[in-house]
């Protein structure tokens, strides 16, 4: 079974950070080879709508097939509010 991995927005953003590229890079490429499945929410994607286009173009290069979409619930609103 493959991991699951919660890719959070920063992560995105830090693919083309030189900062973080060291590691954001090799990730995403693991994850474009399917090696893990991405757990994508819809507060990221919310989040992704007004980034800037190279890192809404970097999401849309997930593949689907190894992709896990996530509902934000009530209770992970409420926890995340706290």
């Amino acid at each position: 079974m493959k991991q699951r991995l919660y890719i959070d927005t920063s992560v995105f953003g830090g693919h083309f950070d030189e900062e973080f590229a060291e590691y954001t890079i090799p990730l995403f490429e693991r994850l474009k080879n399917g090696e893990f499945t991405t757990l994508f929410s819809t507060v990221t994607q919310d989040e992704l709508e007004n980034a800037p286009k190279n890192v809404r173009e970097l999401v849309q290069h997930l593949k689907i097939q190894n992709t896990e979409f996530l509902e934000a619930t009530d209770e992970a609103v409420d926890l995340a509010t706290e």
